[in-house]
């Protein structure tokens, strides 16, 4: 072990690295949802249809979901430190081309390409929290991550609608990506795959995650990862189903509330942005509960119900606030009942991520990235849906209920999965 290592320090460097990847995630949502309060500028200088918007919401999900089990191999292989720093970089890049799109099809391909940058993102975060973080504490730590995504699209309702009208939609995005490149950098340097090659860490530290990070092999090198054995899982398919569902009710709140509430309630940009921020703020506050009770159930020994009850909740909470958003007359009665369903969709993230790492071990990205690649196959469901399916004189009744439908079917998924059936088990 290095003699870098610091004795004395105090504060857990743990927290630190929980810190940096939270304002990651924030960063990560800014940038992803910036696009949508920028539509009515982008689609008047481009000429771009509903439908044509829809695509283009599409095309970030489908190039995020194609890449997320290769990003999540990579990050297994060579770490977060490097992914991490690299895929911030790329996608920044991305951020910024977006300023450059003239038409609807250089728009479609740099969408899709920047999803294709945002892929490592979370697949990454969770090989650092398996290295970095405890068992014992992975459910918060989770739900700290995600709550920054939440928190970040948030901000990006009513602050992008404000510097878009300020500066202008494309300085914006260039704005932006500046913003990434800072964050690469300052990771690269700081970072270290592994606690015990981190500077100044101390030694107590190091030997409190070693103890309680699920190692069972002492560090050896783990198994080759089989693609056979992710797709034959029955445990890792029961959580992309369940994880499509979750993305089909989340991606709502990121692409198409903002223009539904401005469009339906006929607010002005920047009160449609506060209208917008208030589900993505329940979502970050779910996820906190959510991961909250994962860690306190999982201390109380009970490692199924610690994954299971969290989701289960989510789930029934989608459902219902998706159902009952349809009947609303006014726009806080609708954005109180999405806030519900985002709240409840959002506490299904800490279980799963949780779930992954628990049946991927070393292979943690892989594994978390294919459930990923799932969960945003129903984005880009959600992205056409809204424009496609047919709509009522109470509006797009269709989508509402097809969220709910799928919430439910996310309910029978958590009473068949089983957090200690490993991957190279079954």
């Amino acid at each position: 072990m290095k003699s870098s290592i610091n004795k004395r320090r105090v504060f857990p460097r743990r927290y630190v690295v929980v810190t940096a990847t939270f304002l990651l995630s924030v960063l990560l949502y800014v940038d992803r949802a910036c696009i949508s309060t920028a539509k009515d500028a982008m689609t008047a200088e481009l000429g771009l249809s509903k439908e044509q918007w829809s695509w283009v919401l599409a095309s970030f999900a489908f190039g995020y979901a194609l890449l997320q089990t290769p990003s999540g191999a990579l990050a297994d292989r060579f770490g977060g430190r490097a992914v991490l720093a690299g895929v911030v970089t790329l996608w920044s890049v991305f951020t910024g081309l977006t300023a450059m799109a003239w038409n609807f099809a250089s728009l479609l391909l740099v969408r899709f390409l920047f999803g294709a940058g945002e892929a490592g993102a979370f697949p990454g975060m969770a090989r650092v929290v398996y290295s970095w973080i405890p068992v014992q504490e992975r459910g918060l730590v989770k739900g700290i991550n995600f709550s920054g995504s939440r928190i970040g699209a948030a901000l990006a309702m009513p602050l992008i609608a404000a510097l878009i009208a300020n500066v202008g939609w494309k300085q914006s995005f260039l704005l932006l990506m500046a913003t990434g490149f800072i964050w690469a950098t300052a990771w690269w340097w700081w970072f270290r795959d592994e606690p015990e090659n981190h500077h100044g860490i101390a030694l107590a530290e190091v030997e409190y995650i070693l103890r309680n990070r699920q190692d069972a092999d002492g560090g050896a090198k783990p198994k080759p990862l089989r693609i056979a054995a992710l797709f034959t899982s029955t445990n890792l398919w029961l959580m992309m189903v369940q994880y499509f569902g979750s993305n089909f009710t989340f991606f709502f709140s990121l692409t198409w509330l903002y223009p539904y509430v401005k469009e339906k309630y006929q607010l002005a940009a920047v009160d449609a942005g506060f209208y917008a921020m208030i589900p993505l703020l329940a979502g970050a506050a779910g996820n906190i509960v959510s991961g909250s009770l994962v860690d306190a159930i999982y201390r109380a020994g009970q490692t199924h119900l610690s994954r299971r009850l969290p989701a289960i909740i989510g789930f029934a909470l989608a459902a219902l606030g998706m159902v009952m958003s349809v009947e609303q007359q006014t726009a806080l009665g609708a954005v109180g009942w999405l806030s519900v369903a985002i709240f409840g969709a959002d506490m299904t993230l800490s279980p799963s991520w949780s779930f992954c790492i628990d049946i991927g071990g070393r292979h943690a990205g892989a594994v978390s990235g294919t459930m990923n690649m799932a969960g945003n196959l129903g984005s880009a469901a959600t992205a056409l849906a809204f424009a496609y399916l047919p709509e009522s004189s109470k509006g797009n009744v269709a989508f509402f209920y097809t969220a709910a439908g799928l919430s439910g079917l996310g309910c029978l998924c958590w009473l068949a999965a089983n957090p200690e059936r490993k991957l190279n088990d079954e």
